[in-house]
């Protein structure tokens, strides 16, 4: 992705090797498991895959099934720096890429100013000493393609544009970026490559045939009490089976205007094992309903549900 003109010089291709992938997706989600991420079959497979194969993993799904934390469970099982690029509204190129530091250019050119010349000799110069790579702030995408081996976690593109999206498909198509004053550079091993989207949007069909896909959905029953039990050990077995049965009818309730996640099942059974509870009633229930459901009206409904729900 060049911004501007051409650079006149490269910098050759920077990072080092990538870390070994795993062998299998057996593999793959023993290592996740270690880091406390558990993932189904289908999932492991599909990251395998992106990892033998270097491309992108585009994963899709409602809000709070784990998308996130995978790369964050990548990076933590592959032992690499996860590099994080939040998109939002009106993202473009250049907060995803790199900025210069113009408090200390300034400081710079007064410095010149002071020193007489003595050390510039003309203005061509000056001007060439003010875009060097120490005044270079990198963004994450330059930042992951300069640190490879490294995660770099895209995290809701469906919240950016037409435009940026154009841009990050260029750039995932070569692992590189130009920057006009100072050249190319190259990642020498390409990032492992991570978008999510809580598809609140259609991710455009260009990007998609350029990454292997997802969906991922909640966990079932039983996975959900392992992640639970996983995560958070202090919360007794009868107590989690309990909040994840009762957080699983939750989703599947009509009505609701943000079911849980799992990360709200977690601070659900966390709330309530800090209160003391050792099961789930109606009482201790309502009194911790601000740790699984975030909107007025889906707490009403629910607290008004709840006798029937814990029958």
């Amino acid at each position: 992705m060049t911004l501007g003109a051409p650079g006149l010089q490269g910098w050759g291709m920077l990072g080092s090797m990538r870390p070994p992938v795993p062998g299998s997706p057996d593999e793959l989600a023993a290592r996740l498991a270690a880091t406390g991420y558990l993932c189904d079959d289908s999932l492991a497979t599909v990251g395998y895959l992106a990892l033998a194969m270097q491309r992108p993993l585009l994963l899709e799904g409602e809000p709070g099934t784990g998308k996130t934390a995978l790369a964050e469970a990548f990076a933590e099982a592959l032992q690499v720096p996860l590099v994080r690029l939040q998109c939002y509204e009106g993202i473009d190129a250049g907060q995803a890429l790199y900025d210069w530091d113009f408090p200390r250019q300034i400081l710079h050119l007064r410095a010149l100013e002071a020193a007489g010349g003595g050390a510039v000799t003309d203005a061509t110069t000056a001007e060439e000493s003010l875009f060097d790579e120490r005044f270079l702030l990198a963004r994450p995408v330059l930042r992951a393609l300069r640190e490879s081996p490294a995660v770099l976690l895209v995290d809701e593109i469906d919240r950016s544009d037409d435009e940026f999206e154009a841009f990050l498909l260029e750039v995932l198509s070569t692992y590189q970026v130009t920057i006009p004053e100072l050249g190319t550079i190259t990642a020498a091993t390409p990032p492992v490559v991570v978008l999510t989207s809580n598809r609140t949007r259609e991710v455009h069909d260009a990007l998609k045939r350029r990454c292997l896909y997802h969906w991922v959905e909640h966990p079932g029953l039983d996975r959900e009490v392992e992640i639970v039990r996983t995560r958070a050990p202090e919360v007794s077995a009868t107590l989690a089976r309990q909040v994840v049965a009762l957080v699983q009818r939750l989703r599947t309730a009509e009505g609701l205007l943000k079911p849980p996640g799992v990360a709200e099942t977690l601070d659900w059974a966390r709330a309530l094992d800090a209160l003391g509870a050792t099961e789930l009633d109606v009482e201790n229930a309502a009194r911790t309903l601000g740790a699984v459901v975030k909107y007025r009206e889906d707490a009403q409904r629910v607290r008004q549900a709840l006798d029937r729900m814990l029958a």
